[in-house]
């Protein structure tokens, strides 16, 4: 005879597999739901061209507090660097250049310097004769949000804050920084 009590084991069994196995798949959906529809506690999407530059605000070499979101309405090459990397050095003086001749026409370079002192980042400013406004990354956590994963990473933003181009590694020639922001004001 057959105990009453394995019969009724089975179906609990599976209606155990069941219920884990939705609630596994009500997870899921949360989680894309929540990344697709940027809903609190997720990170935001990767940085991608033809979406918004996502908003930051880090200190100038001065001090002063500048925010993403008051650059609006101009062209914007955001070169992320570091004065110990060989690359980034190498093209300092085409993005110098490149701040200089495009200045007139409302484009503004600015470097994003990762990690480093102000005194480090500017006696590195003066030595090359360099002079276009740089901001200081002390944390990386702005390198982080754009998921800056090697140097020189530039981004190239439009008058409207989205990004167009990103290029990365370098060194970046004079003319290839002037195709990419002839392209940025068209």
């Amino acid at each position: 005879m057959k105990s009453p009590l394995l019969l009724p084991r089975l179906p609990r069994l599976a209606w155990m597999l069941l219920l884990i196995g939705g609630l596994i798949w009500i997870n899921a959906a949360r989680v894309r739901d929540s990344a697709q529809f940027g809903l609190p506690g997720q990170r935001p999407p990767s940085p991608q061209i033809g979406f918004p530059a996502p908003d930051f605000a880090l200190s100038d070499l001065a001090g002063q507090t500048v925010r993403l979101a008051d650059l609006r309405g101009q062209p914007l090459v955001l070169n992320f660097w570091a004065t110990w990397c060989p690359p980034c050095r190498a093209e300092m003086p085409a993005l110098q250049s490149i701040a200089l001749s495009t200045a007139s026409r409302g484009v503004r370079v600015v470097g994003i310097n990762q990690a480093e002192d102000a005194a480090q980042v500017t006696g590195f400013m003066q030595t090359l004769g360099l002079d276009f406004p740089v901001l200081l990354d002390r944390d990386a956590a702005v390198s982080q949000l754009y998921r800056v994963r090697s140097l020189p990473t530039t981004f190239f933003v439009d008058r409207d804050g989205v990004i167009r181009e990103i290029v990365i590694g370098g060194p970046m020639s004079q003319a290839l920084l002037a195709s990419k922001i002839e392209s940025l004001l068209k």
